[in-house]
């Protein structure tokens, strides 16, 4: 819904002046505010908060670590307030021997060392939601504008959630898809507080703001869409994975209008034969066996799909929304999921054949689409399908909102929370 090729010292000048803060360690540029990490804490407390676990005595005991490695705002220097850049660098993590707060999210989220460190500087706000917040940011290490992921929620409550292996579960299929049309995986890593995920920045948007803007797509536009997703589907499927969010939403438009599948947070590994029974997902899109509780495989995705496709060329979903997954799942189960009569016929038994309520019916394999008669002349090859532009109006990426003042982001890896008096733009 993701430089100049010099060190951060290089490009904004040695670090100023830090008159009145504490030295214990080096503080941290954050957003034009400078604030002093949580090396204040003592080793012996760091050792035992590694060694209390997690749950609720962790989250107190790391509450109470936050408020004293914090320095307060009014310590902060006024002339570095006036003049820092806006920067994100992340606050240096404890030596070794690591504390369970950052070792059980390794490998995926990876403790950077600080001589390697990258500085971020943070251009605008892209999106914010249920899954985090989304910033775009200048890599000056490597001269790239990213799109950074930062988690909702805090490394603590993911581990008081039990959320921490669909966490990293989300990584590790990042980085072992490699598909045209997947929209790949930079980088992830784990700060203080929270968990970060970098990918490379799409500046034209994604197919929900283009259908929002034209209402519809002709059919032509469509069945290439329809190409490309059912390839990249095809691939997932092959490798075990299923992704279990398809929508519009998590579709990026590259700058040549073409798609980029992303957002992986809900996706799982899944072996022939298993099942899943997790309800999740985005209720318009769920197919009536995930609406149940399951049991339900990776033919859910290919139900997604099918509601995808009807509404891109309808202009309207087949079914409207409800309040929660039981409404929704009546609603459902009540829907014949007739198309309009301006679709055509080849159209139409293709939309039949996707949402069909039977998951062992749905069409699945490449070998079906291949044969199908909406895509007729159509090669299921990623290489020839981008050979051309899309031609379409895509919709471009409403401008993105600047940072806010530096006191903003002051605390920017303890608490993402909306400031009380002033809510974040994006």
């Amino acid at each position: 819904m993701w430089g100049t090729g010099c060190s951060g010292a290089a490009l904004w000048g040695a670090e100023p002046s830090c008159q009145g803060l504490p030295r214990a360690f080096p503080p941290s540029l954050l957003c034009g505010c400078w604030i002093q990490p949580l090396g204040l804490v003592k080793q012996q407390d760091r050792s035992r908060l590694g060694k209390r676990g997690t749950g609720e005595s962790l989250n107190k005991e790391f509450l109470i670590w936050n408020k004293l490695g914090l320095v307060a705002s009014s310590l902060l220097h006024p002339a570095v307030l006036g003049s820092a850049p806006c920067l994100l660098s992340e606050a240096p993590l404890p030596g070794w021997p690591l504390p369970q707060l950052v070792s059980l999210f390794l490998p995926e989220f990876p403790v950077r060392p600080s001589a390697r460190q990258q500085q971020l500087k943070i251009l605008g706000f892209v999106a914010k939601g249920s899954f985090g917040t989304i910033l775009k940011v200048l890599d000056c290490g490597r001269e790239k504008v990213c799109a950074v992921k930062v988690g909702v929620v805090p490394k603590v409550e993911v581990l008081r959630r039990d959320t921490l292996k669909q966490c990293k579960e989300e990584v590790s299929i990042q980085r072992q898809v490699r598909h045209p049309f997947v929209h790949g995986l930079g980088d992830s890593w784990q700060g203080q507080r929270h968990l970060f995920i970098m990918c490379t920045y799409c500046s034209t948007g994604d197919l929900h703001a283009l259908w929002r803007a034209a209402g519809c797509l002709a059919e032509a536009t469509v069945r290439l869409f329809a190409a490309e997703l059912v390839l990249v589907l095809v691939y997932l499927h092959d490798l075990g994975i299923m992704h279990r969010d398809v929508k519009m939403e998590n579709i990026l438009l590259d700058e040549r209008g073409h798609l980029k599948l992303t957002d992986f947070g809900l996706s799982r590994y899944l072996q022939w034969g298993e099942r899943a029974h997790t309800i999740c997902g985005t209720l318009q899109y769920m197919a009536p066996e995930v609406l149940s509780g399951g049991p339900y495989s990776h033919a859910a995705d290919w139900w997604s799909l099918g509601v995808l496709l009807f509404a891109l060329a309808s202009g309207e979903f087949p079914v409207a929304p409800a309040e929660d997954h039981v409404a929704m799942l009546e609603r459902v189960k009540q829907s014949s999921y007739e198309s309009p009569p301006e679709f055509s016929p080849e159209l139409a038994r293709l939309l039949a054949e996707l949402l069909c309520h039977n998951p062992l019916y749905r069409l699945r394999y490449l070998h079906h689409f291949k044969g199908h008669p909406f895509f007729r002349g159509v090669a299921f090859d990623a290489d020839l399908l981008q050979k051309d532009p899309v031609m379409v109006a895509v919709a471009p990426r409403p401008p993105e909102q600047p940072p806010p003042d530096p006191a903003t982001f002051a605390d920017f890896d303890y608490d993402l929370a909306e400031p009380p008096d002033r809510p974040w733009p994006g």
